[in-house]
């Protein structure tokens, strides 16, 4: 369902989100040809910027069939494609468009086949973290409205893409100048928070210390996810001591994991539980040594988001929310974790409270700064 509105969606990835300049080169990247609609106006928006872009799409089922017949050895490799999208010499950003068609398509797939692929995309991982630190590669992700995502939501498609336009502000008349605003208005929690030393994290869901001296607190207001709205930074890894509950199912892979409780010991998941998928839990947490800490701890801020989707691009920003992903931390914001994977999880905190070196600054959903 094409909507004038990707257009302006587009302009803002690419002008605002990506900052696409004369020369540089774009990676544009879509999970089916579903996001088409929208890859073809950010390739439009990208060479009005004075700049180029490599479209790719990739076919409907052509991941199932990946996982049903590699090899040991072809899921223990990356394709060339994938280390070019990260190697300075061809390309300076990167935009990562979801359109499934199916958003449950590698439920059946064996978690091991899974954890083997992402092993082996682990340095492109790395590698795009590493380069966004730098400054050298700016990186995005959005959505394209499918009928699997509204499905997901329990919406219709119009409702749905209704929904995704009005979290990403594009119904406001300047959506840039709106995501400014939002950025000015997370530095003041950003601010409070540089140069403390501990957090502690309490309610009914959530038990946790976790030092994060030396840590930085990023401002996320719509450069690498879109939509977007959060404050996020990485625990120093062996800091964090005490157990969480997730009261929202994780969702991983097209993988529902339901009920998930862990228990942390000097930064180290010492005791996993789920009520749905628990398996498939446990094989992600042993996918390498960095699985089982965390590479990150953040702030959802866009109460604007009022419905849980089943899509963590939205779910993980919902105001009155914090989210904890194991795996993979980004450098900017001092972490020395690596994984292979990075799996965001989500608690509400509407009966908690956040205190920074002794001092409450965050009860019941909302910041008291």
């Amino acid at each position: 369902m094409y909507d004038p509105r990707f257009n302006k969606m587009a302009s803002v990835l690419v002008n605002y989100s990506l900052q696409v300049k004369p020369g540089q080169r774009v990676y544009v990247w879509g999970s089916s040809p579903l996001a088409s609609p929208l890859m073809l106006e950010v390739y439009r928006e990208v060479l009005n910027a004075g700049g180029n872009a490599f479209l790719r799409a990739d076919l409907l089922g052509a991941q199932e069939i990946f996982y049903g017949h590699a090899s040991d050895a072809v899921l223990e490799t990356v394709t060339p494609i994938d280390e070019v999208s990260v190697d300075p010499a061809y390309f300076d950003a990167y935009v990562r468009i979801g359109a499934d068609a199916n958003t449950r398509r590698l439920s059946n797939v064996d978690p091991a086949k899974v954890a083997k692929q992402q092993a082996a995309m682990r340095p492109v991982l790395n590698r795009r973290m590493e380069r966004a630190a730098e400054g050298s590669y700016n990186w995005v992700v959005a959505r394209m409205p499918t009928e699997a995502y509204a499905m997901d939501a329990e919406m219709s498609l119009a409702e749905y893409t209704e929904f995704v336009f009005s979290a990403c502000l594009l119904n406001q008349p300047d959506p840039v100048s709106a995501w400014q605003a939002v950025g000015q208005n997370q530095q003041r929690f950003v601010d409070f928070l540089k140069g403390k030393r501990e957090l502690v994290v309490r309610g009914s869901h959530v038990d946790l210390t976790m030092r994060i001296d030396a840590r930085i607190f990023r401002n996320s207001c719509g450069r690498r996810n879109f939509p977007d709205g959060e404050i996020f930074t990485a625990p120093v890894e062996d800091s964090v001591n005490g157990w969480i509950r997730y009261s929202y199912p994780a969702i991983y892979n097209g993988r529902e994991v339901n009920g998930i409780e862990l228990k942390f010991e000097q930064g180290k998941v010492v005791h996993a539980s789920a009520s749905k998928n628990q398996d498939f839990l446990l094989q992600m947490l042993d996918s390498d040594a960095g699985a089982r800490y965390l590479g990150e701890f953040a702030i959802g801020t866009n109460y604007g988001i009022t419905q849980f989707s089943r899509d963590t691009l939205f779910d993980e920003k919902i105001g009155g929310t914090i989210h904890l992903a194991v795996g993979a931390g980004y450098p900017d914001t001092g972490s020395k974790n690596h994984s292979a994977i990075h799996w965001d999880m989500i608690t509400a905190m509407h009966d908690g409270s956040i205190f920074a070196d002794g001092i409450e600054f965050y009860r019941n959903g909302q910041f008291l700064i």
